[in-house]
């Protein structure tokens, strides 16, 4: 073996492409394709007119140097075959790096590529299916006989020439049988004949290896396709490929299409985890004995589970999946008991056989496999003494597959606790809210008081009450007059509520009288009945309804009213700046997405221990809740570990690139049902548009977390992320249009009318949530809304105000510069400055071009020091280092208060200490505008006076002084030297300050 030669041959299979760009002026393209890989040029067949052409070609490339493949890149181009004289139309091209290729040995999956243009004016659309591999072999050192064979048939088949637009015809490399060699020169006669698959697939290649597999068919799939980010280049693994190491190839992909379903297709984002699936169906005794069940038990190593007990003749259908990495055995053991009840309500078990498995020869499955069928196996004595009889047998089947397989989701899991229904990964969705707008136009016919007790004359105080669920809205008050127009009173106002589907049954109407703190009638509208709108062209229809009164006034009245749902708002249930979705609640309004999101949640690392487990020792039992839009998906909750690796991956569909995606990580503290909340570790944000398309990030976060006693790190999470774009026309188009729907401008809310139905969504969001099964905790749902961002925080308040002071840097950084040339600091700098002024006076018309060339060179050299996508929380910006902890105590107290008073006090005089300072910077802004309106006013007759002479002589100067002057001698009056300057302000704005504000006139 230290002799033997490797050789290394790479294989492109050219399967098909799809949606050419025509180029034959007739609508169609006669497409073939060329592919250049490490000095060598192989070329398919034309296939005339089709714009989806039909290859399933093989072409073989011989690498030279095995080391230098991972830095080495496949081109490949396709092109518009012309007839002869005339060059060749180009159709695409495809790079693809060597680090992505597979070992034969491996599934080797079909990926579409999408096509890339030449130069910027290229006509290029559509994708090609490749399947490339590579296959080593070695060989023994060629004798001198066999070099000279080989020598002599390079000299009759010298190299194909190397051209670009026009290259001549050459065979597929890939070596076929001598028969395939006669269909081949047959089909060359006949070109529109297809040559069948089956026929490349009967024989492998005379070069390959007898004990090698053939050739892959066409449509395989990949067990795992992991996507790094495109930074990264990973070194050749030069181990090699087995049937036990299959699972841990990696396929990279830089350009990835869009129209490839990859909801359907492997966990590309996340790593493999190997389980070990046992499905027991059922079993079949040779003796069966009345009044007795049956139950089977697994054994592995020190893993021990049981089905449950059914009677005779009944199906467990069972599936058990165990973590392969926590197995401490090479051998599986399944077992069959009969359990009989005995006197004294005792139960008795026996053994009726024992069916043994050696690991290492389970076969293995890999989706989309058709699940493997089971069989029945005899079962054997309990000892080696003991005779069983025939006929008891189980039905079972045994397989190795990943969490990718079909029975994962609802099998009994070994690493999540079995079957607790609190621990399984689920996915949820938000309720449907609409806005449901209520009109209270007026009333009529109302009878008022209760039988003549009460004094006829009065003027009693209406006003009008809804209530939809837990919801309660008011309007204003009313007074009823004796006139007729006064004692049918009007309202004319709206009451909105937040209304989720399925809706609550009725929206009660009640009219009250306050003078008396009595009900005069009330309606019940059903909620199902009420119509909707989608916009504002077109007004609901108003509707009577009667008053009911109490058991003596069956009719107190009737009240006119409008009533509708509101399908052209969105309904936010998320802080604004933080929503995951701005669609509008109609149907018929949302547009189709413009790209799809995948999140590959993969594990968690250093997690500190957040409780205890049988009082010695810490534990954590950690999941993540993914939210993005309607759609929360929860993961399986990793049982007692501090790196738990979930690898679980999920998509949503993206409607608008300026959305957010929150991830949280929680300790599960309900699967017990010991009323205890689950706490939370930590939480991650990604907005979308900082994202680039197409492209995987792939990396580990920290998690902080927010305590009484400070911030702290509760771990890191590792997670991977891709947003794909379908569409770059339809995600630019997405920056042009209004971030809400149009019924959000056309009639809009008032801010604190906007609060109280976001706050009031969220309850709902929360109250439906929690009555799932398994319930998704209030607690949960709060953290992944922020629900708690209006209660009132000094550590938020500081970081708020050093936000803004970080936004007025630049300003002020402008502001320094220019009082640095002003005052000469720098005098070469204050000269181009001057120079500067009299090109802007001389030429004003290159004034805009001029900024704006500046603003794109300046913009675009900055994009190279780009900061990387932050998705952790930063300390730094949420100010945690910088608060002590009695203003994180007043954080974390609840509304109300529940501190002692003195505690109160002391936070009273600080926030009385902070809104002073508040105050006066108010009413210091408040004086600079007094001043400027008193100079209008002739609040000081004086000031205006020379206001007013000034503004008179300046008139008459600017009629004889150019404008050009003007500007050129005030920008070098402002810019003269310090020698021609005073200390003292200047004379504009001495007299500025000494106009007279409205301070004194202040209490």
């Amino acid at each position: 073996m230290g002799d033997s030669i490797c050789t290394r041959k790479l294989i492109v299979q050219v399967c098909n492409a799809r949606n050419l760009m025509p180029k034959d002026g007739q609508g169609t393209a006669s497409a073939f394709v060329i592919v250049d890989f490490d000095g060598q040029r192989r070329r398919t067949k034309t296939k005339f007119r089709d714009l989806n052409p039909q290859w399933d070609e093989h072409l073989e490339f011989l690498l030279h140097d095995l080391h230098s493949m991972p830095s080495q890149t496949l081109e490949l181009n396709i092109y518009n075959d012309k007839k002869a004289g005339k060059r060749s139309n180009f159709l695409g091209k495809v790079k693809i790096s060597a680090t992505t290729f597979l070992k034969l040995g491996s599934e080797i999956p079909l990926v579409y590529y999408p096509l890339e243009k030449r130069s910027v004016f290229s006509q290029i659309k559509g994708e090609i299916g490749l399947k490339i591999w590579y296959v080593d072999e070695e060989a023994p050192p060629p004798t001198e006989e066999k070099k000279e064979e080989v020598a002599a048939a390079a000299a009759e088949n010298p190299p194909p020439p190397q051209g670009d637009e026009k290259p001549p015809e050459e065979k597929p490399a890939a070596a076929p049988p001598s028969d395939e060699k006669k269909e081949e020169s047959s089909e060359k006669k006949k070109e529109e004949e297809k040559k069948p698959d089956e026929k490349k697939e009967e024989k492998p290649p005379e070069n390959q290896k007898k004990d090698e597999a053939p050739t892959p068919t066409p449509t395989p799939q990949p067990e795992v396709l992991e996507h790094p980010p495109i930074a990264q280049h990973k070194p050749p693994n030069k181990k090699p490929i087995t049937n036990e190491n299959t699972s841990e190839l990696k396929v990279l992909h830089k350009n990835l299409s869009s129209s490839v379903d990859r909801r359907t297709g492997a966990f590309d984002l996340v790593d493999q985890m190997p389980f070990l699936y046992v499905r027991i169906v059922k079993a079949k005794r040779a003796n069966q004995e009345p009044d007795s069940s049956a139950y089977a038990k697994l054994v592995i190593g020190t893993h021990s589970i049981k089905t449950k007990s059914l009677a005779d003749n009944k199906e467990w259908d069972q599936v058990f999946a165990f973590d392969k990495e926590g197995l401490n055995s090479t051998s599986l053991e399944v077992s069959v008991w009969v359990e009989k009840k005995v006197a004294d309500d005792k139960t008795d078990e026996n053994s009726i056989g024992t069916v043994s498995f050696d690991l290492q020869e389970v076969p293995k499955r890999v989706p989309p496999d058709s699940p493997l069928a089971p069989q029945w196996y005899s079962l054997e004595g309990v000892t080696a003494d003991q005779n069983n009889p025939p006929g008891n047998d189980v039905m079972l089947a045994v397989w190795l597959g990943t969490q990718a397989d079909e029975a994962f989701n609802e099998a009994w899991q070994s690493d999540s606790g079995g079957l607790i229904p609190e621990t399984r990964a689920k996915v949820y969705l938000s309720p449907k809210l609409w806005y449901l707008r209520l009109t209270v136009i007026q009333t009529q016919d109302l009878q008022l008081g209760s039988g003549g007790t009460e004094p006829k004359v009065r003027s009693p105080d209406l006003y009008v009450k809804a209530q939809l669920g837990a919801q309660l809205f008011k309007t204003s008050r009313t007074t009823v007059g004796s006139s007729s127009s006064a004692s049918n009173p009007t309202w004319n106002e709206d009451l909105v509520f937040v209304a989720a589907e399925p809706f609550e049954p009725f929206l009660v109407i009640t009219v009250e009288d306050v003078t008396n703190c009595q009900v005069v009638g009330y309606a019940k509208v059903q909620v199902t009945s009420i119509d909707k709108r989608t916009d504002d062209k077109s007004e609901p229809r108003s509707r009577w309804f009667n008053l009911v009164g109490d058991e003596k006034k069956p009719y107190a009245g009737r009240i006119h009213v409008r009533v509708c749902l509101e399908g052209g708002y969105h309904v936010l249930d998320e802080a604004a700046h933080l929503t995951s979705d701005v669609r509008a609640t109609a149907k018929q309004l949302s547009k189709p997405p413009i790209g799809l999101l995948e999140v590959g949640i993969r594990g968690a690392n250093n997690l500190l221990p957040v409780k205890t487990k049988d009082g010695t020792r810490g534990t954590t039992d950690a999941y993540v809740v993914a939210k993005y839009g309607p759609k929360w998906a929860r993961t399986r909750t990793i049982l007692d570990r501090f790196n738990p690796r979930w690898n679980e991956q999920y998509t949503w569909d993206v409607y608008d690139p300026c959305t957010v995606l929150t991830i949280g990580v929680f300790d599960n503290g309900r699967y017990k049902h010991d009323d205890k909340k689950d706490v939370r570790l930590g939480k991650l944000r990604v907005r979308l548009s900082t994202l680039d398309t197409n492209k995987m990030y792939m990396g580990t976060y920290s998690l902080m977390v927010l305590l009484p006693s400070g911030a702290k790190k509760m771990g890191d999470i590792e997670i991977a992320l891709r947003f794909t774009c379908s569409s770059w026309l339809s995600l630019i188009q997405a920056y042009t249009n209004p971030i809400l729907p149009r019924m959000h401008y056309v009639r809009p809310f008032g801010p604190a009318q906007q609060d109280i139905l976001r706050h009031t969504a969220m309850r709902i969001v929360t109250a439906r949530l929690a009555r799932s099964e398994p319930a998704l905790g209030q607690e949960v749902v709060q953290c992944m809304l922020d629900s708690d961002t209006h209660i009132w925080s000094m550590r938020r308040s500081k970081s708020n105000w050093f936000r803004v002071v970080g936004c007025l840097s630049r300003a002020a950084t402008l502001a320094r510069w220019l009082d640095g040339i002003r005052t000469w600091v720098h005098p070469p700098t204050t000269i181009l400055v001057h120079i500067l002024l009299i090109a802007i006076v001389l030429c004003p018309h290159l004034v805009l071009p001029t900024i704006c060339m500046y603003a794109f060179l300046i913009i675009s050299l900055r994009f190279r020091y780009r900061q990387r996508v932050a998705i952790t929380m930063d300390p730094r910006l949420s100010h945690v280092d910088a608060i002590g902890p009695d203003e994180l105590d007043e954080e974390f107290d609840g509304f109300p208060t529940s501190r002692p008073m003195e505690h109160v006090r002391v936070r009273y005089d600080r926030l009385r200490a902070l809104a002073g300072r508040a105050q006066t910077l108010l009413g210091d802004v408040a004086a600079q505008g007094e001043r400027l309106e008193a100079l209008f006013n002739w609040r000081d007759p004086r000031a205006t006076a020379i206001f007013v002479v000034v503004c008179l002589f300046a008139s008459l100067l600017f009629y004889v002084v150019p404008f050009k002057a003007f500007v050129l001698g005030s920008g070098l009056y402002y810019l003269r030297h310090p020698r021609f300057r005073h200390d003292m302000p200047s004379l504009p704005v001495n007299f500025f300050r000494r106009l007279p504000p409205l301070s004194d006139q202040i209490l």
